[in-house]
């Protein structure tokens, strides 16, 4: 009998991850105030996709108040990271109960080092595209304090957001040079206006096969 439920629920299992096997799948990086999350929008709402953050599904999952998340929230309180697996469970999870209404999706802020991403692949799939909306540090402390101003974020003042942005050019380079030695890296220049940052993704999220 143990047999029998035990069959039916890997068999579930790899139903599920049929869903998405085939799945468009574009990483999306880009530095705190890049405008990374302003162009998930407009992808989001031009060509279906659905927005995932691993940083917005912890949060999601904690505030929940699921098994899942107590776990999670007494990891976050010691100050520990979050186990990978459960960071890829997560967003597998996410993209299954996406899958049957989604024509892809954006996985924003991950991978962060290149084992994420290759545990990525091996546990739910290759990405298609790595879309790196890239604009200069300056710029980026600009737009931050500019939202600081309203934000009322403690984060949001410009010795923190210096060292965040380090943070970043240090995890970010090495997995945009492993992508970008399989040819799928897109760097776009989001310095212009946002409208105009978006034809340079079209463009690139057209041009997808």
């Amino acid at each position: 009998m143990g047999n029998i439920c035990s069959d039916k629920f890997t068999s579930s299992r790899q139903n599920e991850k049929d869903k998405i096997k085939d799945a468009k799948i574009i990483f999306v990086v880009g530095g705190p105030g890049s405008g990374k999350g302003t162009q998930c929008e407009k992808v989001v709402a031009k060509y279906g996709y659905t927005h995932l953050s691993s940083g917005d599904l912890l949060r999601a999952e904690v505030a929940s108040g699921s098994e899942r998340g107590k776990h999670l929230q007494a990891i976050m309180q010691k100050g520990e990271l979050v186990p990978l697996d459960t960071v890829l469970d997560m967003i597998k999870d996410a993209m299954i109960a996406k899958a049957d209404v989604s024509k892809g999706f954006l996985i924003d802020g991950y991978p962060r080092e290149v084992k994420q991403g290759e545990e990525f692949e091996k546990k739910i799939g290759k990405p298609c595209l790595l879309l790196y909306i890239d604009a200069k540090g300056e710029t980026m402390v600009q737009r931050l304090l500019k939202r600081g101003e309203t934000s009322g974020r403690s984060d949001d003042n410009e010795e923190t957001i210096k060292k965040r942005l380090d943070l970043y050019y240090k995890a970010t380079e090495p997995v945009i040079a492993f992508y970008e030695s399989r040819g799928i890296v897109r760097k776009i220049d989001s310095e212009p206006p946002a409208d105009e940052v978006f034809k340079q993704v079209s463009q690139t999220i057209d041009a997808l096969k």
